[in-house]
């Protein structure tokens, strides 16, 4: 049996390397992204470990902004030298770093990264745990010179002599560069400039006796957790100290939301792959089963009992999953050395020798391979143990053509109520977790319903889309419509590979369409300024902006928003962390809100604060109710409720709780924070666009920011929400290409099936195109079926997600119908594509040796 086994595997490689890809795709992205993750991990690991210094000591970090904008949080300068006099302190100085600033060449152009990585401006300070060295030039000696990174400095054109021009939140100032610094460790894709350390206090923080940070060397023989205990008690609690294995993972795990993203993006693709390709493997293993209904009854003939059967069937299964396998891990270490070079591409310069291949790796990228092609072909494996022994006197039968399918209509009638039970509830539900829940739930057992019942199907739909064959394309049409319901079971399996992709659009499509809407009309309903002037990466800017937008001839009312983290207690007893807004005042006459009580006199008042009406109920709190408020720093306040709004605004539009303040308030508590948004409105009598160019020529020292109209923020929400489409999108192409692998390898095996009856087509005149046309009508008429399955439940998916949706606030339902018309469309071009080599084998046959075909 294992001879005969081996020789089986052999004999259908060709009808198995289909199938194989599925595999290889599958296990490239799974041990493609654990490898690329792995690598990134420990270089930075190695990284933070080398350039930490023994203990950090910084200020309290109470608070963790979920949004920019906060000011910068400091410790004073005077600090290292109480720090030098603890035992067992070696060294103490005092660091400055931030990374709210603009740095800007003599071009007027920025030199910071355009990938989102950070500008950060630092004070110069050798050691050997530096991850910089000076290369060329001189150490910055005072005001008005500083040090480049030579990565930006290529990158941006950037030579010793040259001015550039720092935006911080004190004010602007200009340094000549005299030196450049090159890292010795991995560049994290970040630009540095680096000043004395004077100037950088009273220049970045506004004065000369702050720093952020102050780095503490051990003595030899003393431990980091023993230094760090002696200078925590020398120095009080109020400051944040973390040992160099501590700020390591701290820096670690900031990088690791980066990292995760990379790795749930990939593990989505190769989880879409999985999916995708057990339809291609079921039905490649049915199939070749049915087509060696001889074969085996033969073998069950001369002794081989069910048991031998059905393991040699699970044998081919595993030999096919350690091939597949072992290519898809080369391919993923081929794909993880690509996703390393391409990060270089976005400032991330990691070396591919250093490229880390651990244990995990290969072992998930076997129990996948393995695991997918064993559980795929279990079915057709067990199908195989029935054949009895007098097939091998009989000839062979195609599997499922007069199989009843009573057993596939119950079960799939029960999982289709339990689903749609499931997304009734979505819909009835009034909260968005158990909502969300209910809505996985329903996708769950839909998809499986209709993969389940999908040969039920098969025969009425068909009929539908394929009535119009036999009118159009004569008995060419008939007989291709025939072949597609001949065997329900291996059409509804073929199609539902498809089915997959396209549900998975089309309810990415609604939600997509459905979000953009809602914001639209948040939008129209909030936004009452003419312009909005706002940096590109979201980042806050320093006061000349306002006062340089202020100056500009046309300007009418400037109200300014800044952002800032803070937490309160409520009356129920819960500390709720979020970000809260500052207005100027004119907070009227540029957005558009609705009171439930109070006013924006009240919401904006010394003291004062206003929050969402549904927030505030379902916490206990009402107008005038006190509230304790944490703020950076440690600052504490307790402020009165002044106003409760009814927002509607969706969430991620703005904020938990909806809650903002004055900027007095603001700025008494959080000094140092800075703009994030301007609002602008014209004088009157000004033209908007006039204004608009004025607007435009006043902020070019200011390259990072941008004036926009409601028609640009509107077109800034799309383009955020199409990142998460044209995601999608790349599943789908993903999905297709799998599913048109899987149509290819049908309609292959289809035709050396019906090879004899081809011959005998040929025979009484039937041509060589006649026969090509039969198969792609054939192919198209499935990929078809397939769409309408995916669209129609992708569709449903959609808009029970919408609801969902409108639990947080986005309550417009949109259908993109000419995605959905496009997708029809492209669905029909994706069956011409998959027949193409079927039919040409198909035309090429020679038609005695067809019809001489066993």
């Amino acid at each position: 049996m294992l001879k005969a086994t081996l020789r089986s595997f052999l004999a259908h490689k060709g009808r198995l390397a289909l199938s194989s890809l599925a595999v290889v795709l599958s296990v490239a992205f799974v041990s493609g992204s654990l490898i690329f993750s792995d690598t990134v991990t420990r270089t930075f690991d190695r990284l933070f470990a080398s350039t930490a210094a023994d203990v950090t000591v910084g200020p309290k970090q109470d608070l963790r902004s979920p949004v920019p904008g906060g000011g910068v949080q400091t410790v004073p300068a005077d600090l290292a030298g109480r720090v030098a006099k603890v035992p067992g302190v070696a060294s103490a100085h005092a660091d400055v770093s931030v990374q709210n600033i603009t740095v800007i060449d003599s071009r007027n152009r920025s030199v910071g990264p355009t990938t989102g990585a950070p500008t950060i401006a630092t004070s110069w300070y050798l050691t050997d745990r530096s991850p910089v060295e000076l290369t060329s030039g001189h150490a910055p000696r005072g005001a008005g010179e500083a040090l480049l990174d030579a990565d930006t400095a290529d990158k941006k054109h950037v030579r010793i002599g040259d001015p550039l021009t720092v935006q911080a939140q004190p004010g602007t100032f200009r340094v000549r560069v005299v030196g450049i610094a090159t890292f010795r460790t991995t560049n994290p894709g970040a630009a540095l400039v680096f000043l004395d350390q004077a100037t950088a206090g009273k220049q970045l923080l506004g004065s000369a006796a702050k720093a952020t940070a102050i780095s503490v060397e051990a003595a030899p023989g003393v431990t980091d957790p023993v230094l760090k205990d002696r200078v925590a008690a020398a120095i009080g609690s109020g400051y944040d100290l973390k040992t160099a294995a501590e700020q390591a993972k701290s820096a670690a795990a900031n990088l690791g939301g980066f990292l995760d993203v990379i790795k749930y993006v990939m593990l989505g693709f190769a989880g879409i792959a999985v999916l995708v390709g057990i339809f291609l493997i079921v039905n490649t293993f049915s199939m070749l089963i049915a087509q060696r209904t001889r074969e085996l009854g033969l073998l069950r003939a001369l002794g081989a009992d069910r048991r031998q059967v059905r393991r040699s069937v699970l044998l081919e299964a595993l030999l096919l999953g350690v091939v597949g396998s072992t290519l898809g891990l080369a391919a993923g270490i081929g794909m993880a050395y690509g996703l390393i070079r391409l990060m270089s591409l976005f400032g991330m310069n990691l070396k591919a020798t250093e490229m880390v291949i651990g244990w995990s790796t290969p072992v998930a990228a076997y129990v996948v391979g393995v695991g997918v092609t064993f559980v795929a072909a279990y079915l057709p494996a067990r199908r195989a143990a029935t054949v009895s022994p007098m097939a091998a006197l009989s000839d062979a039968e195609i599997a499922g053509i007069d199989k009843p399918l009573t057993g596939r209509a119950v079960a799939g009638a029960v999982m289709g109520m339990a689903g749609a039970a499931a997304l009734a509830g979505c819909v009835a539900a009034t909260k968005a977790a158990p909502a969300a829940a209910l809505l996985g739930l329903g996708v769950v057992l839909t998809l499986i319903a209709t993969v389940i019942a999908g040969p039920l199907l098969v025969r009425p739909v068909i009929r539908v889309l394929g009535g119009a064959f036999p009118a159009l394309f004569g008995s060419v049409g008939r007989m291709s419509q025939r072949n597609a319901l001949r065997n329900p079971r291996r059409t509804g399996a073929t199609a539902a590979a498809l089915m997959v992709g396209l549900a998975l659009v089309g309810g990415m499509s609604v939600a997509s369409a459905s979000m953009s809407a809602s914001f639209d009309r948040q939008i129209d309903r909030t936004l009452g300024s003419d312009f909005i002037v706002q940096s590109t990466n979201f980042t806050p800017f320093s006061d000349d902006v306002r006062r340089t937008v202020r100056g500009t001839e046309g300007v009418g009312l400037v109200v300014a928003q800044r952002i800032t983290p803070l937490a309160v207690r409520m009356p129920d007893g819960r500390r709720v962390q979020t970000a809260a807004s500052g207005y100027g005042p004119g907070l009227d006459d540029v957005v558009h809100l609705t009171y439930a009580r109070g006013g924006t006199g009240a919401a904006l008042a010394d003291g004062r604060l206003a929050m969402d009406a549904g927030f505030a109920r379902d916490h206990g709190a009402r107008i005038g109710t006190v509230l304790p408020v944490e703020f950076p720093g440690g600052r504490e306040a307790r402020i009165t409720v002044g106003a409760l709004t009814n927002l509607d605004s969706p969430e991620g539009f703005g904020t938990q709780g909806g809650i903002f303040l004055g900027l007095r308030t603001v700025d008494r508590y959080v000094p140092g924070a800075q703009d994030s948004v301007l609002f602008v409105n014209a004088a009157p009598g000004t033209d908007a666009a006039k204004l608009r160019s004025s607007l435009e020529s006043a902020l070019k020292p200011y390259p990072q920011l941008q004036v926009r109209d409601q028609a640009d923020y509107k077109k800034l929400v799309h383009d955020q929400i199409s990142v998460l489409l044209f995601l999608v999108y790349a599943l789908l192409g993903l999905a297709i290409v799998i599913a048109v692998l899987g149509v290819v390898n049908t309609l292959a095996l289809s035709v050396v099936e019906r090879t004899r009856e081809i011959g005998l087509l040929r025979a009484i005149g039937l041509s060589r195109r006649q026969l090509r046309r039969m198969i792609r009508l054939e192919s198209v008429v499935i990929a078809v079926f397939g769409a309408v399955l995916g669209l129609a439940l992708g569709l449903v998916w959609g808009v029970c997600g919408q609801q969902v949706l409108a639990l947080r606030g986005l309550k417009e339902l949109q259908v993109p119908w000419g995605t959905i018309v496009a997708v029809m469309i492209g669905s029909a071009v994706v069956g011409v594509v998959a027949a193409l080599l079927p039919a040409l084998r198909a035309s090429r046959m020679n038609v005695l040796a067809a019809i001489a075909h066993e």
